[in-house]
């Protein structure tokens, strides 16, 4: 059954917003979002309104969903060029609910999965709001991470190599193999690990489902939110999740890039001229590219089939329950490499 406030927990967080100057009286609570991972809500009272965020009910990975941890990213980049809400509240596990929280600022631009809304459905607009999405990227790729206190948030050196073990582990049997589906493309990936192209805050999960549109003209983006994943690493790691999951005409989507089918609309900027806008902007390489888009494409068929394995024990989203969702994401990642050097 999905998890909903209790009444006595709704007071909780009442009194901790009414402590804390963000909302006085009676609230009400409705999630929001299409995520299948942290749980996102909007909490409303007659005098305003706030986002509040929750991992989701246990058992949890371990190090994964750290509302704290998230909280504490999204408020060291408060005073720089990326657009991030702003953290109000935090809440230890025990303090609201048994787990920890934050609550951030509501933003009131639209989420854009589908149809891009009015004003936004122009062709003009459309490739405005394309453009600023590669813009916020190069903008959170330039952050200086140590200056804002975020220097112990990762490890860079050997960041590739370890982060494909580490994603490898979640699906490996007892002797630390991948299953047969995922083998070869894992062998690539190790055969292959390039040297890292620098060292960035990456955000390992952006993608214009996770962005709040501004909700007036020019489109453009008005808040990055879901940083659970944020890590110092490659900056090429988000360049080929978004090339990943942006959606390419006349090829069917894989299931994440489904989530961003408006991206197809009339005036967007196809995922070329998203990358050479990138690498103008930003001034790196993207010439070994398709290391990444692999790797972005590998990565979400290994946390699909973790999760699919998590339905299929009784305790995961039942979103994951069809392994055709992790085939297509393997099938993507087999014809680039295929292409060789080149993102198709």
């Amino acid at each position: 059954m999905p998890w909903d406030w209790s009444a006595a927990e709704l007071d909780r967080l009442q009194i901790l917003l009414s402590e804390k100057g963000i909302l006085e009286g009676p609230i009400t609570a409705r999630r929001i979002g299409d995520g299948h991972s942290n749980l996102t809500y909007l909490v409303e009272s007659a005098d305003g309104r706030v986002v509040v965020r929750r991992p989701p009910p246990p058992p949890i990975p371990p190090g994964a969903n750290d509302m704290l941890r998230e909280a504490r990213i999204m408020a060291a980049l408060a005073d720089s060029p990326v657009p991030v809400p702003e953290i109000l509240a935090t809440a230890d596990a025990g303090e609201v609910l048994d787990v920890p929280l934050y609550a951030m600022s509501f933003s009131a631009g639209p989420v854009v999965t589908g149809a891009m809304p009015p004003p936004l459905d122009t062709p003009a607009q459309r490739r405005s709001v394309g453009e600023s999405l590669v813009d916020t990227l190069v903008a959170l790729h330039a952050v200086d991470w140590q200056a804002v206190g975020l220097g112990t948030l990762g490890r860079p050196e050997g960041f590739n190599a370890r982060h494909l073990a580490r994603m490898r582990r979640l699906i490996a049997d007892e002797n630390g193999d991948s299953p047969a589906e995922f083998a070869e493309i894992d062998g690539w990936l190790e055969a292959n690990t390039p040297t890292e192209s620098g060292a960035t805050l990456v955000h390992a999960d952006f993608r214009i489902g996770n962005v709040v549109l501004a909700p007036d003209l020019p489109g453009r983006v008005d808040a990055v939110l879901d940083w659970e994943l944020c890590t110092i690493g490659d900056p090429l790691l988000d360049v080929g999740y978004l090339a990943a999951t942006t959606p390419v005409p006349g090829r069917a989507p894989n299931p994440t890039a489904e989530l961003g089918i408006s991206m197809l609309e009339e005036g967007f900027p196809s995922r070329e001229e998203m990358l050479a806008r990138y690498g103008e902007r930003s001034g790196r390489d993207l010439s070994g590219l398709s290391w990444y888009l692999v790797l972005a494409l590998w990565k979400l068929g290994v946390l699909y089939e973790y999760s699919r394995r998590r339905v299929l024990d009784g305790i995961g989203d039942p979103y994951y329950a069809d392994a055709e969702l992790v085939r297509r994401f393997l099938a993507d990642a087999r014809a680039v490499m295929d292409s060789a050097a080149t993102v198709p």
